[in-house]
């Protein structure tokens, strides 16, 4: 079983970046695809990012394509996911995810909030 820890979150302005990480305890890390998701009130939530699982194969939601990186280290478990240039929808909690539909693991999220 895997445990997700969601970190880096704020209060940002428009334009400025944060970094968002996300801490996993449990065994074969490395063997996982890790997803960002985030999830604004009253909206659906919504994939950002996801990191295959030796960070060979990336892909991204159309909305932070070209502003969000996700990368990851094996030998500290961690995923991370830069985002620059943000804009106020990319207000929401983010969600670190991993596992499947069926065995889902889920951190408690972190907020973002961009704002001036």
């Amino acid at each position: 079983q895997l445990k997700l820890v969601e970190s880096g979150g704020g209060l940002v302005q428009p334009g400025g970046s944060l970094k968002l990480s996300c801490a996993a305890s449990g065994p074969n890390f490395s063997r996982y695809t890790i997803r960002w998701y985030r999830q604004a009130p009253g909206k659906e939530r919504e994939l950002v990012a996801s990191i295959g699982t030796y960070g060979g194969i990336t892909n991204y939601g159309d909305s932070v394509k070209g502003r969000f990186t996700i990368s990851r280290d094996n030998e500290k478990n961690t995923v991370t996911l830069q985002m620059n240039n943000l804009k106020s929808e990319d207000t929401a909690k983010y969600f670190c995810n991993a596992g499947t539909r069926a065995e889902p693991y889920w951190g408690q999220g972190t907020q973002v909030i961009v704002s001036a």
